[in-house]
Parts: C-alpha cells; structure tokens; sequence
C-alpha cells in the first residue's frame, strides 16, 4: 500500500528497481513524484539545485518565467512536501524572500531524475527497435 504526502496527498515513491519490476508494470513508473512532475515546480527545483546558497524570490520568479502569484503557490506544495525552505527577512531597509533547496528535496529530486532518465532509456530502447525492425520509417509516432 502506498502512502499519501502530507497535505498534497501525492502518493510517495522512491526509484523503481526494474529488474525487480519484471514486465508486470514495466512502464509503471512510481518514482515519476507528482509534486515534482509539473513544469513550474520542476523549474524552481533545478533553479535551486543549481544555486545551493538559494535564491531570492526576485531572481527564482525570473529565472522560470512565473508570476508572483505562480511562484508563490508552487513554493508552497513544495514547502509543504519539506523538498524547499523559505526565509523571509530584510536587506537595506526592504523585504527579503530566499528560496533554498532542502537535503531532503534535493535527495527526492535525484531520485526523480534517474526515474526520468530511464524513462528516456526506455523511450530511446523502444524506438531504436522499432526502427530496426524496419516499421516506422519516416513516420511519426502518430502515423505509426
């Protein structure tokens, strides 16, 4: 049985074992985590990532093109899941936002990748087989 995250109720996962999988479930996925897989949050969380002392919210809401009120909502569901840490305080007189990732949120975050980067494996396996076998020639997923 899977359990729930807190307030966002996603289901939690780790990264799939493959060989343990066998063909049952094979395409499955469970460490695709929801709170990640979604494009604004997914762009924060490598923004942050990639900028270990963190960010202010100024430069994060530029960094992956949101609004305000975007941005805010997103660091929220993250906040909640404990994958972010917000610190409000003041530099020279005015109101401060920084955003860092947590060591939780970056360890989930790897897990994450490595489940995609199967993903893409897998995708890349799939078509290199198809095309050695000569059925999609120059047709595209859709013609196929």
């Amino acid at each position: 049985m899977r359990t729930k995250t807190p307030k966002t109720g996603a289901p939690k996962t780790g990264t799939p074992k493959t060989e343990e999988r066998g063909s049952e479930g094979r395409f499955a996925y469970e460490g695709l985590d929801r709170v990640i897989h979604e494009r604004a949050r997914l762009s924060v969380l490598t923004s942050l990532l990639t900028h270990p002392k963190g960010l202010t919210f100024g430069d994060l809401k530029q960094l992956c093109a949101l609004t305000d009120g975007n941005l805010s909502r997103h660091l929220s569901v993250l906040e909640d899941a404990g994958m972010v840490e917000i610190a409000k305080g003041h530099e020279r007189n005015r109101p401060q936002t920084v955003c860092r990732i947590t060591g939780s949120g970056r360890k989930r975050y790897l897990e994450y990748l490595a489940t995609l980067e199967q993903v893409v494996r897998d995708a890349a396996k799939g078509g290199a087989d198809e095309t050695a076998a000569g059925r999609v020639r120059g047709l595209t997923p859709r013609e196929a």
